[in-house]
């Protein structure tokens, strides 16, 4: 019987910046695979412009992975290349895979500066030129002096970028449209939020400029030859042209004759801008079900003023599970950062449930629910704020449970808008892969619901241990389930508790 899938973001945006975390990582493999994971996502693994102390978002050289001297250290935040070989290599020995979170829509920390013709767009609405053409001159030279040629000779300059936010003669900053001999405008993206939404952050990466698309092509074959990942985290995939993704993908599927598994930050609530995404890179690429990971956050804010019933409405899960990436939190939403909207702890149990044990969808783990984590940052109101997660204690209960019971056809009871239940009843090729869930966010439920005949007689407990009583199916294979007062309840077979522990 082949396992779920399930992934495991090894990283939070507060992360210690002392190096551990693929020491961590080569530690905890063996454990990651008995719960079930199949593929742990890493933090982006390149030297960033803010050296150890960089997060990975802002990156100056996707070469280096903590091997040559620059930005100050040799290192990154998370660690060494050595040590990085050495988490994959764990990682691989057990059986999972491991994806490269890359960052390819913009470049910072150039090492030069040079003079270039733009135009000066109105923040809000970039297709609203507000200046004439005139020169600046702006970080646009990436030579990587500690690297040198190692690995490529590739030089970044003006002609592989698109935009700036800042000019050095004048020192200002505003949004500046390069006009270079790839385009007198911003590339087409997919999303038109700000008229067009091209420009983030930083150097932005200029794709019509077929010398970049070759680096980038060069690049992801050393990723996955020989740094050997698995595959891809791609970031803030709609500020980049579709057109980039489909030429890249299909030219490392044809290079190479693994599976390489692709999964994109989309991060919009609206369900119909993930599926046009999705079609126009011909269903290459899973999207993060940004609109369920909302819903849920909402849920956890509205208590019993949320219907449960509508819990998937509007969601890639729900419209498209085939290429949806389910999600609690990750280190975004988490408290203080960007799209800060946590789903309170009290809901996470509800959350993961509605995540691990259903049919649709690829779960993503969000580390600090497994492990936990504590950092301090400013807050909007410019106050420091301290920030404790808790680990959800059900978690690893409930990643065994997905390994060993969460298969077959599912059954769905979402017939009242306080309390949801749902069955899988398993496989024809084996008696006890089967579960059954309810959960409620305002006073206790029983739901009559069917597990399947071949379960007749027996006898299923709570495996979380929030309802105390013991349910028995009857002939027919129908069982009345319950959950307490705003909680979650598991239901497997008594007898086949033992097959929760580890292989």
């Amino acid at each position: 019987m082949e396992n779920n899938l399930a992934i495991l973001q090894f990283f939070h945006w507060y992360y210690p910046n002392d190096g551990s975390l693929y020491t961590f990582l080569t530690e905890q493999a063996a454990h990651l695979a008995d719960l079930g994971f199949s593929m742990v996502w890493l933090p982006p693994s390149s030297k960033t412009e803010d050296g150890i102390n960089g997060v990975g978002y802002s990156p100056y050289d996707l070469f280096d992975l903590g091997e040559f001297d620059q930005k100050g250290t040799v290192r990154t935040k998370y660690g060494d290349r050595k040590q990085l070989d050495e988490a994959i290599k764990a990682v691989h020995k057990h059986g999972m895979k491991v994806l490269f979170d890359a960052v390819l829509n913009h470049k910072a920390g150039a090492d030069e500066k040079e003079v270039v013709t733009v135009v000066k767009v109105n923040p809000n609405n970039r297709t609203e030129v507000i200046s004439e053409p005139y020169e600046i001159e702006a970080y646009t030279k990436f030579v990587f002096p500690g690297r040198g040629t190692t690995y490529s000779n590739f030089i970044w300059d003006r002609s592989c970028f698109s935009g700036v936010d800042w000019d050095a003669r004048n020192n200002e900053k505003a949004i500046f449209s390069i006009r270079n001999p790839y385009g007198a405008d911003w590339q087409e993206v997919s999303s038109h939020e700000n008229g067009n939404y091209d420009y983030l952050m930083f150097s932005d990466i200029e794709f019509r400029n077929p010398a970049v698309r070759a680096e980038l092509k060069y690049w992801a074959e050393w990723i996955l030859k020989q740094v050997k990942f698995d595959g891809f985290r791609l970031d803030a995939v709609k500020h980049i042209p579709t057109f980039f993704f489909n030429e890249w993908i299909g030219h490392l599927n044809k290079k190479f004759k693994k599976e390489i598994f692709y999964m994109g930050e989309y991060w919009e609530y609206n369900v119909q801008s993930l599926n046009r995404f999705i079609d126009a890179t011909q269903g290459r690429i899973q999207l993060f079900d940004a609109p369920l990971h909302f819903n849920m956050y909402r849920a956890s804010q509205s208590g019993s003023g949320f219907d449960m019933r509508t819990i998937f409405d509007g969601t890639l899960t729900k419209v498209n599970p085939m290429r949806s990436i389910t999600l609690v939190e990750n280190h975004d939403s988490q408290p203080l950062q960007a799209l800060e909207s946590p789903v309170d702890y009290w809901f996470k149990p509800h959350a993961y449930a509605l995540m691990l044990l259903r049919r649709e969808g690829i779960p993503c783990v969000f580390f600090a629910d497994l492990y936990s984590a504590g950092y301090t940052d400013k807050g909007a109101d410019g106050q420091d704020h301290e920030v404790i997660l808790a680990k959800v204690d059900c978690l690893e209960t409930m990643l065994r449970c997905r390994k060993k019971f969460a298969y077959g056809d599912q059954y769905d009871y979402f017939d009242h808008e306080r309390c949801i239940g749902w069955t899988r009843i398993g496989l024809a090729e084996t008696d006890f892969t089967a579960l059954a869930v309810v959960l409620s966010n305002d006073g206790g439920g029983t739901k009559s619901m069917e597990i399947g005949q071949k379960h007749a007689g027996k006898t299923f407990v709570d495996v979380l241990g929030h309802c105390k009583k013991e349910v028995q199916i009857n002939k027919s294979g129908w069982g009345n389930f319950f959950c307490e007062d705003g909680s979650v309840s598991v239901w497997l077979d008594k007898e086949q508790l033992d097959k929760l522990k580890a292989d």
